[in-house]
Parts: C-alpha cells; structure tokens; sequence
C-alpha cells in the first residue's frame, strides 16, 4: 500500500505541475481519477488494522493479482520455440503443420531480447542463446550502437522499462546513442522526434487504423525506412528514461503541433506527404492503444521514481541470478553494419516526396472533355473540365444530363452576378462560357477543385460527395483582393430529373411533369419529389440549400420553374433570371418542368473572403431528407465531410491496391467511356467491314446499349495489361 501510494503521489504531483500550454483539454478528468485513487489508498492506510475488513479487502485483491502475475509468467514455456541448430528462438510455432516457423529473433537490439533474458532466468533454455543473438553495430557520434530491425524506439527501449541496462554496457551505451541519432535525424527535417512502430493514416473499408513498423534510416536492416515519417509520442515516454529534458521539450512540441487529446497523447502523427490531405503538413492518427498507454505510464514511472519498475523486477532472485549477462561492454574490434543503398541518400528528401496521383489542367476545353468520378458507393457525381457533369443516386438521375462532347453544357452550375458591373460568369467555365483571367482545374480522387480568377474576384469551387450520407457538396470560396468592396449574387440552378437515365431520355417531357417542388423557409431550403404513379412503386425526394459564412445582403430567393428561370428561348448560357437585376420569383409547387435554384448575395470586404457551400441530398423519404437537410445546415458539416472524403478516399485506394497515379488512368479511362472520343473510334473502313448490327452481340451476351471498350493484344505477356483494364 505505501508503494501504491507513493505512485499515486508522483502521479498526482506531475499532472498538477504541468504547464497550462501542456495540459490536456480537460485536465479535470485526470486530476480527478489521481485524487480519487489518493484517497481510497490513504482511507485503506489509516485502515492498517488486518482486522478490519476494507483493509483485509484491499490486501486480498493485492495479493491475488500478485499470485495471478507470478503464476502467468513461470507458466511460460520458451524451451519448445528454441530453435536446436541455430540456438535461437523462433517467432512461433506452426500448429497446423506441427513445425516451428523458419524465422528468428536473432538481434540483440530487439523487444525480443526480453523473452530471451526472461527465458534464461527460469531456465527454459541455455544461456548460451543469449550469445547467439546478433551485434552487428553502426557508428554514431564515433561510438558503436547495436542495429535493429527496423530502426524504432520500441526495439531499442521496450526491454528497459523492466530490464537494467547497467552503465558502461553495451545496451545502455545503444540506447543513449540511438536516442541522440533518433533527435538528429528528426530535427535535420524540422520534425519532432520519436520514431517506431505504430497506426499511421492509412485505414481498411472498416476505417481502422493501420498498424506498421516505422524507423530511423541507419539503425535498422530494413529497407525503405525513409520513405515514412510518422512519429509515435510513446516512443518520446520510452525515451524518456534516457534523456528526460529531451523528452519533455519533444512532449511540448507534440502537443503544439496537434498530438495531445483528451485521454492523453494520440497514437501517432503522421507527416508522410503522400499521405496527407491536399494542404496539410500532418495528420493525427486519432485513437489511443492501450499498450503503447501502458509503456507510457511504466517509462514515466520510472523517470519520476528513480527505476522502480526496473528495481521490481530485478528484486526476483532468479532474475538476480541472470544479471550479469547484461554487463557485456561493447567490444573494442566491431563489425560495422554498412548503410543500405537505397539510404544513402540524405533522408531530407523525403520532405519532398510526392506520390504522382491527381490531374491538373489550366484549360477546361478539350476534344473529350476531361471527365471526373466521385462516389460514396450510393451517390455518385461525374463532372467535366468546364464544369459540368451529373449527379447519380444508385440507378435514379437526380439531374438531367445529355452526352454533347460538343457543348458540354448539362449540369449543376453556380452563376456569380456583380451587383456594381453586372457582370455574369460561372465558378466553372460552363455554362457562361467566360473565359478567366487564370484558370486551375484539380481533380483528385476525394474531389474536384476549380479556381478562376476574374479581375481582382478569385472563386475557388471545390466539389465532394459526403462518405456518411447520399450528399454531395459545393463549396465556394471568393477572395475580394480589390480596394473596394464587392456585392456578389451567387446563384445555383440544376435541373431534376430524379427517375432513371433511361426513362427521362425515352419520355422527357412526360418525366417532368410528375416532379412537385417545395420551398421549407425555417432552413431556407428547396425540396422536391417525384409523384408517385402506383401505390408500391418507391419514393424519391430531394433536396438543396446553402450554407453562408460571411457578410449577406438580403433575403435569400429561389426558383423552381425552369421556363421562369432561363426566359423565352433562354438557354443555361444565358438565363433571363441573370440579366439586368432579375430577381427570382419565389414560385414552387407543381411545374411543368423543375429545376432547384438559389440565390444569396455576399457582400466582400477589400481583401476578404465569403465561403458558401450548396448541398445537394436524396433519401427515400420525407422524414430522413429533414434530418439530412438538419445535418448539412452545421455549419462545421463541410470540414467533416471534406475530411471523411478525402480519407474514404485513401481507403479504397489502399484495399484495391491502386496508387493514385493508376487511379488518374482509370478516371482518363473512364472519360472516353462517358463521351464517344474520335480518337478512340475505329476507322471507316473497320466500320464499313462490320460483322452487323446491334442485335449480332446479343449471342454473345452483349447489350450494345453500353460504350464497348475493345483491348487487342498480340502476346501472352500483354495479360497484365488485361487484368489491369
């Protein structure tokens, strides 16, 4: 009890005495659990008496997880997994085949080495294992540090938290050095340090974390070590127990740059570039394992009490017995462990490493239009260069759109009116057709990206499909870097079809008459369903509003008629409802052709910024599209889908096995499958040598209502080439 007590103390101490900058966002909690743990502890030591039954309570569960623990570890049995010839222990044994695995443990400088010393101890197997273990060394600072596997803290560090490293030895001499070497190399990139095994920012289709080792370049046999930068803050605890005033000011460090959460430091950050969202310097690994907790808590104790988990273990006299294999010093004549090739190379480089992935173009006018697909699985949304494109829910259309490599002119579009000039143009190119001053189309595989200049007006359009709902999202940013301040209308306009492709095309006319609008003022937003036809047949609805931040001027007004809306003999290009000041009629209900607009105007300061996000959401029934319209209405509901969407992204990638360079091919790919391309066409004269018409692909299982993409290879080798399309 008064061990017990004497952690608790240190314990409570070092939280109350931490810097307000370091303290976690509601420090409450933890000074809470140390306080309490402090007075049941001093309640059951005023309550000494054996006789008394709280202190007889306490006593008994001390000592049966004593008896517990002591039972566990001698039940270990380590002489089955001892390799005979090699005199090494196995990572495992085979059940199945009833074999040992071929591979060793067979690095000194590895977690592993604790087994071995513990195995020893309790006479499992010969001492002479312990000799078999590798030491091949690397130079740092002049002197000789053990090699590892992979280079990480954990390797290096884990056996310390229970095991002495007696000084002057050869273990102890390794750890100073790599822990030195592990600062270096992270500061040569302006990192925090603390390199080692850990979750990084790559998840499975389940969205979990997943887990590798990471490492110093130079202390680990393993290749490939600089092409990772994730940095782990249990491996700083660990280090602790070496360098303590290093530790502490890397902890301030990881804490500033976004580590430190609730329940203590988050697992890992990850700084990898290829891994990173588009802007992003880090991504925090955001979950807690407890076992990198608990080396957290053992090291710390042992910082702040001078070893005392150390002095525990070493108290057993079998341990005793064993000590003095770790009194080895390191030896005078060494083999150096040569730097691998591939890491000879400063590591600095690896701040500048990028995965070749999304697409860029500057012109949003090609022969085929540049095509781009977003989905969540349910809701998918295909956009072109110039800024158009559809929005598909499963099999319903929830916007009209016609195949025109030409005009390129169906879609959902953002108009922008200056309220001072009159001027009109569009986010994207189409459907105004204005050209910008500057143009910078992005596409990558979480979203599209336009941004246009115009004067001294720069729009930035970015577009997303939520991963956690049938959504899709149009976030527009614009920058006033003018000296005057500007008033912009900004108004959406799509037109709905919500039936399948087919049916809208075969019966246009007849589609649009079963579509009901409504407009819902308490969330400014404009829903609409189709007219049911018989009783079993299923529901649609959708829905569309804005969400401002920044400056407005006015109410905002709708339309939901399209003859109203684009004027007689109006076209999309040019819409009566954007020339000279029109306003919108605010007309909903039953129309004979619908269409979802809005307008809002911002007033932008003189080097300001308004940002307006226009959501775009289905469901199956009225109820679920309130709640869907309630969610996007937050105002943080754009950074949280952006966020999921970018690492929605990174999950696919990861579980097909796609690098994003192959993902741009099939996005080019795709295009040409969306729109007929000439160049793709096979000549004339193969035409005119046809084998028939549409019906002689029937046999073979072929609609011909769907593009056809033909592959011609002349060699088995080209196979690839075919599992790959």
């Amino acid at each position: 009890l008064a061990e017990l007590l004497v952690d608790v103390e240190a314990l409570t101490h070092a939280v109350r005495q931490l810097p307000n900058s370091s303290r976690i966002a509601d420090s409450g909690d933890l000074v809470f659990w140390t306080d309490a743990a402090k007075r049941t502890l001093l309640s059951h030591q005023r309550d000494s008496d054996p006789g008394k039954p709280a202190a007889a309570s306490i006593r008994a569960r001390l000592q049966t997880i004593e008896a517990a623990a002591q039972d566990m570890a001698h039940a270990m049995e380590f002489g089955f997994l001892l390799d005979s010839q090699r005199k090494l222990l196995s990572i495992g044994y085979r059940v199945h085949e009833d074999e040992l695995d071929a591979n060793c443990y067979d690095l000194l400088a590895s977690e592993a080495r604790l087994a071995s010393f513990f195995a020893i101890a309790k006479g499992d197997i010969p001492a002479r294992h312990w000799f078999r273990l590798g030491r091949a060394v690397v130079l740092i600072a002049r002197r000789a540090a053990l090699i590892s596997w992979s280079g990480s803290m954990f390797e290096y560090l884990m056996p310390s938290l229970v095991m002495r490293a007696p000084t002057g030895s050869l273990i102890e001499q390794t750890s100073r050095l790599i822990v030195r070497r592990q600062i270096d190399y992270s500061e040569s990139l302006g990192l925090p340090w603390g390199i080692s095994e850990s979750a990084y920012n790559v998840r499975d289709l389940e969205f979990t974390y997943q887990y590798s080792n990471f490492g110093v370049p130079g202390l680990g046999l393993k290749r490939g070590l600089d092409a990772n930068l994730v940095v782990a803050p249990y491996a700083t605890a660990l280090a602790a127990m070496v360098d303590p005033q290093a530790a502490v000011l890397n902890f301030e460090v990881l804490a500033k740059a976004g580590g430190l959460g609730r329940y203590g430091f988050y697992e890992a950050l990850d700084y990898t570039p290829a891994r990173l969202p588009q802007g992003e310097t880090v991504a925090i690994v955001k979950a807690y394992m407890a076992h990198h907790h608990g080396m957290t808590i053992v090291a710390v104790a042992n910082v702040l009490q001078d070893g005392v988990m150390r002095s525990r273990f070493h108290a057993e006299p079998f341990i005793q017995a064993a000590e003095l294999l770790l009194q080895e010093r390191p030896p005078r004549d060494v083999a150096v462990a040569d730097p691998l090739t591939s890491q000879t190379k400063s590591a600095a480089r690896v701040r500048n490493f990028e995965l070749p992935g999304g697409r860029r173009f500057d012109n949003a006018t090609e022969a085929t239009p540049a095509t781009h697909l977003i989905s969540n699985g349910q809701y998918g949304i295909m956009l072109t260069g110039a800024g158009s494109g559809y929005s598909r829910w499963r099999d319903i259309a929830v916007t009209r759109w016609r195949e025109d490599a030409t005009c390129d002119d169906w879609g959902s579009y953002l108009y922008l009116r200056d309220a001072g000039s009159g001027a009109v143009w569009s986010a994207g190119l189409q459907p105004c057709g204005v050209e910008p001053d500057e143009n910078d189309i992005v596409f990558n595989e979480d979203r599209a990206v336009f941004t246009r200049r115009d004067g001294s007006l720069t729009t930035t359009l970015e577009v997303l499909v939520s991963s956690e709902s049938n959504a899709e999202v149009r976030h527009l940013s614009i920058i006033n870097d003018g000296a005057t301040a500007r008033v912009i209308e900004v108004t959406s306009y799509m037109e709905l079809a919500l039936t399948t492709p087919g049916a809208d095309l075969a019966h246009p006319a007849f589609a649009k008459l079963s579509v009901q609008t409504e407009y819902l003022p308490e969330f400014e937003a404009l829903i609409a369903t189709r007219r049911r036809r018989a009783e079993g047949e299923a529901e649609i609805w959708a829905a569309h509003l804005a969400v401002v931040t920044g400056e407005t001027v006015g109410a905002v007004s709708f339309e939901t008629d399209r003859s109203r809306f684009l004027g007689r003999n109006g076209t999309p290009r040019a819409p009566a409802a954007m020339l000279n000041a029109r306003a919108l009629t605010n007309s909903a209900g039953t129309v004979l052709d619908a269409v979802f607009a809005l307008r809002h105007s911002l007033r932008i300061a003189p080097g300001g910024m308004a940002r307006i996000g226009f959501w775009t959401l289905v469901a199956s029934t009225r109820d679920a599209l309130l709640d869907g319209i309630d969610k996007c209405r937050d105002s943080s509901a754009f950074t949280r889908a952006a966020t999921l969407a970018w690492t929605q992204g990174q999950v696919q990638l990861h579980h097909l096995g796609i690098d994003p360079a192959v993902a741009a091919q099939f996005q080019r790919l795709a295009g040409h499958l969306l729109f007929a391309s000439p160049e793709l066409r096979a000549s004339p004269e193969a035409i005119l040598r046809g084998a028939g018409g549409q019906p002689g692909l029937w046999s073979l299982s072929i609609s011909g209502d769907r593009p056809i993409l033909l592959l011609r290879i002349a060699d088995i080798d080209h196979l690839d080439l075919v599992r790959q399309l």
